[in-house]
């Protein structure tokens, strides 16, 4: 039902897409925004009375989700972009699949991208299904996934703690999927669940995403796979920007204090898909 899943949508400056996007969500929605000054919550609020907006007044990046699983009262949370909405009927489909399958704390559904509905490489990569289907699943096995299209059990997402502050935007997923792995949840891609992916032709800075893929991709290794592993992932990530792996290196304390290597049944999974 549709009503068991709340929306959370975090945002910020994207007044002008959100009003093309937020008609599109059935169900409860919760918009919250990260610091918005081109006058988003307002507009929102005045348009679509129904939304819940949350102003953080700050810039937390993919944590802003946090925010909004916190004040949902459903069962289950279905992650969209200010650029990416679910199709009809999509939202209802992934509450029917985790209320029929316990084990699972998350459902991956097929991504279309753009006007011309091309399906995301990483649908498609999931759909080939290197894990295999696991019992009690719906689908094939994941290990990654896209914020924008996923849905989530309310209760295993904050017992891992959702995503985590420290790396804003960017890769932000991989630390959560180990993190559900770890803790005993299974992870499901569900192609019959739908997600519309819209996203603006220009106006992100790419050196700067560069530079903070790298610095998480490395954070992430350091946070949870083993030294040989982190050693090849700052190499790699080295020759993509160097100045991610430097950003990464000031934060090893930090990572090296919150460090919790995987079950082995995880990374051996992870080895499958990354032959790491």
């Amino acid at each position: 039902m549709i009503s068991e899943v709340t929306v959370v949508v975090a945002t910020r400056n994207r007044r002008a897409r959100l009003f093309e996007t937020i008609p599109h969500h059935e169900g409860p929605v919760i918009l919250v925004d990260n610091g918005s000054d081109d006058g988003s919550p307002e507009a929102i609020e005045a348009a679509f009375p129904q939304v819940t907006v949350v102003r953080l007044g700050e810039n937390r990046g993919a944590a802003a989700r946090n925010a909004g699983v916190e004040l949902a009262r459903t069962p289950y949370v279905a992650f969209a972009d200010d650029d990416s909405y679910w199709e009809p009927g999509s939202l209802a489909g992934a509450a029917a699949l985790l209320r029929d399958h316990p084990r699972v704390g998350l459902l991956s559904a097929r991504v279309l991208v753009g006007p011309q509905a091309r399906v995301d490489p990483v649908s498609e990569a999931m759909a080939a299904a290197p894990l295999g289907i696991p019992e009690g699943a719906p689908g094939p096995a994941v290990l990654g996934f896209l914020a924008c299209s996923v849905a989530v059990r309310r209760e295993a997402f904050r017992q891992v703690g959702g995503f985590n502050p420290k790396l804003h935007v960017y890769g932000e997923e991989a630390l959560l999927a180990m993190d559900l792995a770890a803790a005993g949840w299974l992870q499901t891609y569900a192609p019959e669940l739908t997600v519309r992916h819209l996203p603006l032709p220009a106006g992100r800075d790419n050196g700067a995403r560069h530079r903070i893929e790298a610095r998480n991709r490395v954070l992430t290794a350091l946070l949870r796979r083993p030294p040989a592993v982190v050693a090849r992932t700052a190499v790699a990530a080295w020759r993509d920007d160097r100045r991610g792996v430097a950003d990464a290196a000031r934060l090893l304390p930090w990572a090296l204090r919150r460090r919790r290597p995987l079950p082995d049944t995880v990374e051996d999974a992870l080895r499958v898909l990354t032959n790491q």
